[in-house]
């Protein structure tokens, strides 16, 4: 099967809620001992509902698209070759995200969501965005438009909000932590120009912010696929503006050159100038 039909993202956006109902509820705020450990920092965690999950998700994926190939980021954790030339296939392919904020899942706080994006021939073409407190999703097509999904059915388009003329008109999530310096450093200060800032430490939650026209950008220096291809797409489809730190494309195929997400390309212009302003 090379091809996604309503139904197919019906049953994607219902499979993240069962999931998260059954794997990932039950254990927030009731994580027992050693079911937190850490990856690469004190901030980079795994907790036994990211592999429970993925888990259950990955399983279900290829048991209904049978040849397809699934990406998920715990997987990856064991196994990074998975990612050499995964976007290149012609059969598609599920990235998945089974809890994007561990940290703030592993500490109680309900910031976190679950992200799945469809890719074919290199292109992501639906990504979904699930947030387990809410019951709800935000999801997107490619050329079909964003729109909210309430567990009561209802269904309201997203819009990204109207531009701001000014940075200081703006408010903003940039994850400057994992940049390099002098760009760290520089980052963090010219912040500070911005009417407001958030830091959710939450993909999910922060995509959903600016593709409900709550806050004007999103900008990452990491770029991991399954934290950023739904996202991106759901931005775009809900009329923003997503490109690389070099104005290029965004692709899933990209691991680096950063991301900035916004409402439209002059304002993508003016952080770009603004943030990284000596």
């Amino acid at each position: 099967m090379t091809n996604l039909t309503s139904a197919d993202l019906d049953w994607l956006a219902n499979l993240l809620s069962e999931v998260a109902a059954v794997e990932i509820m039950p254990r927030f705020r009731n994580l027992g001992a050693g079911s937190v450990q850490h990856k690469t920092s004190a901030a980079d965690l795994v907790t036994e509902a990211d592999v429970a999950a993925e888990r259950v998700i990955t399983a279900s994926l290829k048991a209904r698209f049978p040849g397809a190939v699934v990406i998920g980021e715990e997987a990856v954790s064991e196994t990074p070759a998975l990612l050499d030339g995964w976007s290149r296939t012609d059969a598609l392919a599920f990235v998945i995200d089974p809890v994007d904020g561990t940290f703030n899942f592993a500490t109680g706080v309900a910031a976190f969501g679950v992200m799945l994006a469809v890719v074919k021939d290199g292109e992501t073409i639906a990504g979904i965005i699930h947030d387990p407190v809410g019951k709800d999703w935000i999801m997107a097509e490619k050329a079909g438009g964003a729109r909210l999904l309430r567990a009561d059915g209802q269904s309201t388009p997203l819009a990204v909000s109207s531009p701001a003329r000014s940075i200081g008109e703006m408010i903003g999530a940039a994850s400057w932590q994992q940049m390099p310096e002098p760009d760290r450093s520089t980052m963090a200060r010219n912040q500070g120009k911005c009417l407001g800032n958030v830091g959710y430490r939450c993909a999910a939650q922060e995509y959903r912010l600016v593709s409900s026209g709550h806050i004007h950008f999103a900008l990452y220096n990491k770029l991991m696929p399954w934290d950023h291809l739904a996202g991106a797409l759901i931005v775009e489809e809900a009329g923003g503006h997503v490109r690389r730190f070099d104005g290029g494309a965004y692709r899933p195929e990209h691991l680096d050159g950063g991301l900035l997400a916004t409402t439209d390309p002059d304002s993508w212009q003016m952080l770009r100038e603004e943030l990284w302003a000596g």
